[in-house]
């Protein structure tokens, strides 16, 4: 069992400003929310750091940043218009809309993974699966619902003019293959990178930011010589796993499931997840690393008309190269990280205190500074303005001290920094530490490599 609830995160995430409902004044909208202040920061320090990590400190990766609209034809070749769908029915009697495939499972247990429609329908009649909403048992059969959003683009609302809203970011990145190949002069093995926003009209979302309709994307496609990439799926496999184990996960919510060979795609050599024990459920999907073999770049060749293939300069081999995919939403990432770092900690008495355990490279402030007394306000805002040139920082003088530390705890702030009346004479402040809530006194002008060297990943 988990330690805490999900709703008691989620609480803490909202009334903290990580976290809005959508257009909240207008009653919301559905399964669409807002990063707040603090959430904005947390999302970025995320994608900061994934870009330093997967693509400026790498010598195989570049970063990309492709457009959201594209030509039709493309999700034409990646097969998205045809089966990009998840099988729904409806209830007769609310008009509830449900997942076939979560519906079985969720009431049976038993999976649905790769059924037809009718058998679909079979195991909702064989086991009499009745609404969750309503508790009637009354369905529409099973049907192709396509999760891409359509819209049109310039005057007319023709099919000439259908476009839609990215379902993923990896096609931008395969039909920029040979632009990005020739103008950053790259050789085999090498990766293009990028992050963005998707779109997917999901049936079911849910879970707060788990199952979104909108989310942000890191996706990286590694394009090796063929023979070579199941060595490399292995690779960023454990390349993953590292980077999540870094940010101070704990390892007993994860593990690697490497997806059966019923469950790959028709085109892939192997898949693996990255999962965590999120409190709403057993284990949920935060990674994807899949080996897509030629698959992507052989499809775009095909459609366009174009040539894909690669041409070794050493060996003089003309061949298309095969692509290992590691990609990771930052919601979902943004949500592991949250309610792996949430806790209430019992103090002396009856006090508690509740503190977000968050990795100081991502933690939304990295520092506050608190003067002892207003009389010291002067001196504690010329501190505060030389941080703020390099780290982002607050300034707190409201309240008791130990007010402000509480405070700071609960949205994961690594360093409260107290600028007291001895400051004034040995030039020194008392930097407390979040976890531990150890005092340090370190000298002023030393202060920023003791920061720097703390929240360093």
């Amino acid at each position: 069992m988990p330690k805490y609830s999900f709703d008691e995160i989620t609480a803490h995430l909202k009334s903290s400003g990580f976290v809005y409902q959508g257009s909240e004044i207008y009653g919301g909208l559905s399964n669409s929310w807002d990063f707040g202040v603090l959430g904005a920061s947390l999302k970025k320090n995320i994608k900061d750091l994934w870009w330093k990590e997967f693509i400026e400190k790498s010598p195989y990766n570049v970063g990309i940043d492709s457009a959201i609209l594209m030509n039709s034809k493309t999700w034409e070749a990646s097969g998205h218009l045809k089966g990009f769908a998840d099988a729904m029915v409806d209830c007769k009697e609310c008009k509830g809309r449900f997942r076939a495939d979560k519906l079985i499972g969720e009431a049976t247990g038993l999976s649905a993974e790769g059924k037809s429609f009718e058998e679909m329908d079979k195991m909702i009649e064989d086991n009499h699966i009745v609404c969750p909403d309503c508790g009637k048992f009354n369905w529409t059969n099973a049907r192709a619902f396509n999760l891409m959003f359509k819209t049109y683009i310039g005057t007319l609302e023709d099919a000439k003019s259908v476009v839609y809203l990215r379902p993923e970011t990896a096609q931008g990145i395969f039909v920029n293959f040979a632009n990005v190949q020739r103008s950053a002069r790259k050789k085999i093995p090498f990766g293009i990178g990028q992050i963005g926003k998707s779109f997917r009209n999901e049936i079911t979302p849910g879970n707060f930011i788990f199952r979104v309709r909108e989310f942000e994307q890191m996706e990286l496609e590694f394009f090796c010589k063929p023979g070579t990439d199941l060595d490399w799926y292995k690779y960023w496999v454990d390349y993953c796993y590292s980077f999540v184990k870094r940010l101070g996960i704990k390892e007993e919510n994860l593990r690697i499931r490497a997806h059966d060979p019923e469950e790959l795609s028709f085109y892939s050599k192997g898949t693996s997840d990255i999962e965590y024990a999120y409190p709403f459920m057993d284990w949920g999907e935060v990674w994807g690393i899949a080996d897509r073999t030629d698959y992507d770049l052989s499809q775009h060749s095909k459609y366009s008309g174009k040539e894909l293939s690669y041409l070794d300069p050493e060996t003089n081999e003309k061949y298309i190269p095969y692509c290992v995919e590691p990609s990771v939403g930052v919601e979902r990432l943004f949500l592991m990280i949250c309610c792996d770092a949430y806790d209430v900690e019992k103090l002396e008495g009856d006090d508690e205190r509740t503190v977000m355990h968050l990795h100081p490279a991502v933690a939304p402030i990295k520092a506050c500074i608190c003067p002892l007394s207003k009389k010291l306000s002067e001196q504690a805002n010329k501190l505060y303005e030389d941080l703020c040139a390099e780290f982002r920082v607050e300034y707190d003088e409201a309240g008791s001290i130990g007010k402000r530390y509480r405070r700071n705890d609960a949205i994961g702030t690594p360093f409260c920094i107290t600028y007291d009346f001895d400051s004034l004479e040995d030039g020194c402040v008392t930097v407390r530490e979040r976890d531990s809530m150890e005092q340090t006194r370190v000298k002023i002008d030393e202060l920023k490599d003791y920061i720097r060297e703390r929240i360093a990943f």
